[in-house]
């Protein structure tokens, strides 16, 4: 973070307790910041709670603790502190990972994790009859391709990809389950293990014991918190951190997942990691609301907690996108 960023920082929070009406002042146009003195604390200092208490009528080592609370978490910022008669003391720290991850998948969009890692790389397959090895091909060339790589005609020389096909009774997947359930049943194994189609009616159910249901849920769900923070006048912007690890490191690891999935020939790598995925974003939702609830008012807090809720529901429909299965917003 530089002087600069901080200064931002610092008149964010400014212009965030006059609209919240925790602080009568003007908003100055500016705030300055300066290194911290030799023997004070922390490495950067600002004197702006000074600057404001007068037109405040307040002192001004209570205008520094209502800027503190709301400039404490922002990225890059690891420490605040009143000291003095009211100057701010910043103690500043590396990136916030969560904050790169949410800006890299913003940037992205749906095709966040799409790459050019196998650019140059040229792969053709052999034609396939069998139902579940159509499947699997058919999704590792839409793998390929996201990485970069060339995917030529199907030719008689092409590469065979081994994979255990479904038993005769079950060649009416599509038929039974439709389109998305029946391939989810055929791609979320891996190659050498057997489909799980005993019993795929399951897949049918609208419950938790339904993995595809819970990453679709998890998408769905993701869009109404849009909605609804639509509706209550606020929007998604990740401006301070959300202890989120699990979440995050889940979102950087997906560029990873997908470019493995397309070297190795296996998209149950990408069904797997979109179930962490969900069961990772159903823990964070229910421990850090992105919605206020009862009276409490949109907070910077809700606004990154929402950015982060949006971007695993980008990744998660990117994900099924892959796959070939859809992501509908309502369920």
């Amino acid at each position: 973070m530089t002087p600069a960023d901080l200064s931002r920082a610092v008149l964010h929070a400014v212009r965030r307790a006059v609209d919240e009406n925790a602080l009568r002042a003007p908003v100055p146009a500016r705030v300055r910041v300066e290194r911290t003195r030799p023997g004070g604390r922390g490495e950067y200092a600002c004197a702006v709670a000074l600057q404001l208490a007068g037109p405040a009528a307040l002192p001004a080592r209570e205008v520094a603790e209502i800027l503190r609370v709301r400039v404490q978490g922002a990225p890059g910022i690891g420490g605040v502190e009143v000291t003095g008669p009211g100057f701010l003391n910043f103690t500043l720290r590396g990136p916030d990972p969560v904050d790169a991850v949410v800006r890299a998948v913003e940037a992205g969009g749906r095709r966040y994790g799409h790459g050019d890692g196998l650019l140059g790389v040229t792969a053709s397959f052999a034609p396939v009859g069998e139902l579940r090895a159509r499947v699997v091909t058919e999704t590792v060339e839409r793998l390929l391709r996201a990485q970069g790589a060339e995917v030529g005609e199907r030719t008689a020389g092409g590469e065979a990809l081994h994979v255990l096909p479904v038993p005769a009774a079950d060649r009416d997947l599509f038929e039974r389950l439709g389109s998305d359930a029946a391939r989810w049943a055929l791609l979320r194994a891996a190659p050498h293990d057997r489909a799980r189609c005993t019993g795929s009616d399951e897949l049918l159910v609208q419950g938790e014991s339904n993995p595809l249901f819970r990453v679709r849920y998890a998408y769905a769900r993701t869009r109404a918190l849009s909605r609804n923070a639509e509706q209550l006048g606020f929007g998604a912007a990740y401006e301070e951190s959300v202890d989120a690890p699990a979440l995050g490191t889940l979102l950087a690891d997906h560029p990873e997942v997908l470019a493995a999935a397309a070297r190795h020939r296996e998209p149950d790598r990408v069904a797997r990691h979109l179930e962490a995925l969900a069961q990772a974003f159903f823990d964070f939702h229910d421990r850090a609301r992105p919605l206020p609830v009862g009276d409490e008012k949109p907070s910077a807090a809700h606004r990154s907690r929402l950015a982060l809720a949006e971007a695993a529901g980008t990744v998660l429909a990117g994900g099924l996108s892959l796959l070939g299965i859809s992501a509908p917003e309502v369920l």
